[in-house]
This record gives C-alpha cells, structure tokens and sequence, in this order.
C-alpha cells in the first residue's frame, strides 16, 4: 500500500510540474520543464550521497574505529541478506541518524556520537535497521526525485513571479497567473512532504522486521523524539530541507512547520509499531 501511495504521488507530482511548464510557456515550456527535470534528477541520482555527507562534514569510519557499530551493522546486513552500506559520523549535538546513497552499492548509513550513549544497544540496533529499510526500499533515491520536481515547479514559479511568463502573459489573466505561481509551489510541497511521511512508515516496517524487535525500534523513536523537542536544532535553510532524511526531525519549528512535517507524527509511528509487537 505504501508502494502504490507513493506512485501515486510521484505521478501527480510529476503531472504538477508538466502542468506548470506548459501553463507558464506553452509547449516550450513544457519542454523546458521535462528536460530540466532530468538534468536535476540525473544529478540527484549520482551525487545526492557525496552532497549529504558533505553538508555535514560526516565522516566514514572503519571497523577499527568504531567497532561495536560495525559488529550491529553486521549482524543487520546478514539478516536482511544485503550489501553493507559505509557507515559514517555526524557531528551534530543531538542523537540522530539518516541513509543515503542511490541504491545498496553506494549506501551510506551515519550515526551522531550522541545517539548511541541516549540509546541502549537494542534500540540502536533498531534504529540502523530502520535506516537500512530505507536502503532497501530505495527511499532516497524517491525522496532525491520528489524534492527534485518540487524544485523544478519552485523555479518555474520564480521565473514567473519576477521576469513574467505564461501563456496569458499578453493581456491575459494576470491575477490567475500570479495565483497559479504561487499555488503550484505549494501543492508541490505538500506532495512532496505526503511521499516523505509515507516512506518512513515504510522504513518503520522494514526496520522492525530486520531488527526482530518493533518495541525497541518505538522505544528509541520516543527517546529521540523527545530529545529533540528539548533540544531543537536551528538549521540554515540547506540544512532543513534535508530535514526527510533524518530517522527524527531535529529542526522543530513553530506551528507552520508542524503542519509541514517530513515525518508522520510520532504518536502514529509508535502505534504501528506496538501494533506489530501485538501481532
């Protein structure tokens, strides 16, 4: 089911950005918006790993450095019968963890420092369970292209608001045209963020099923989560729309960031989670 809901998404996202190209220039428009969109997302396909890592001057480390991480994503990779991702530190204050990296070859899986003394081993382990779930469903290379034709429609929308565009452009619905570009952005976002919230429901899954133990996997998601609100980040904007990548959001906001979550709310993601235990 989350398979097809996102499909469904990209579909409509995808039928979003066609639309904008097409409304703002016609069929060169339109053009423009299919070829732009494969060159972003042909860049977001190969280097959306190195971008991420470097951002936060994560750091990857061997089994001699960090042994008893290692020995946990072992015994998870042999479980899950796949490749071992690199595994890397983040310097960030906070308990944390995200993956990244187009498919299993390239995968890479970091922790902060700080994540494994706030978690105990097990939950640990369900944590980078639940970050392998998304290697193998193959979450970042969706996310990379849902936040690709997001931004495409955000620049389309630019280019419009300041330089002027579409098709009514002479003489034609102005109000509309102003409407369209700053609706479209916004629909677009909304997309986007839908397909985050439902991968991570789909990285809980996949997580609690290789680690053996979703009561763990919901006990560290709560310890982080609290964490968090206690301890929120403030990120640069760069910093925060990589925000979907991170197992729990560490940039809290106000109400409007609330209302556009990376993450489904957590109170849902540990019913799911106490309802496999039940099961």
């Amino acid at each position: 089911m989350n398979g097809l809901k996102t499909v469904i998404l990209l579909g409509a996202l995808t039928g979003l950005v066609m639309g904008a190209g097409y409304y703002f220039g016609g069929e060169n428009g339109l053009m423009f918006a299919f070829l732009f969109t494969i060159l972003m997302n042909v860049g977001s396909y190969w280097f959306s790993d190195k971008i991420v890592l470097r951002m936060y001057g994560a750091n990857v480390v061997t089994a001699e450095e960090q042994p008893a991480l290692h020995r946990i994503v072992d015994d998870l990779v042999q479980r899950a019968n796949m490749m071992k991702p690199r595994i890397a530190i983040v310097n960030m204050p906070v308990p944390n963890a995200f993956a990244t990296g187009r498919n299993q070859k390239h995968a890479v899986v970091a922790v902060t420092p700080s994540i494994m003394q706030a978690l105990s081993e097990p939950e640990l382990r369900a944590v980078i369970a639940h970050e392998l779930g998304h290697v193998l469903n193959r979450d970042i290379l969706v996310s990379s292209v849902a936040a690709t034709l997001a931004g495409v429609i955000s620049y389309l929308a630019q280019f419009v608001l300041f330089f002027g565009g579409g098709r009514d452009r002479n003489g034609g619905n102005l109000i509309g045209l102003l409407m369209f570009a700053i609706l479209t952005p916004l629909m677009a976002t909304i997309i986007q963020l839908a397909i985050s919230r439902t991968r991570e429901f789909g990285a809980d899954d996949k997580g609690a099923q290789i680690s053996g133990s979703p009561q763990d996997l919901a006990s560290a998601l709560a310890k982080l989560d609290r964490i968090a609100h206690q301890m929120p980040l403030k990120g640069q904007p760069k910093h925060e729309a990589t925000a979907h990548l991170f197992i729990v959001n560490p940039f809290k906001g106000g109400l409007i960031q609330r209302v556009f979550s990376t993450h489904p709310p957590m109170e849902e993601r540990i019913a799911r989670l106490e309802d496999m235990r039940g099961r």
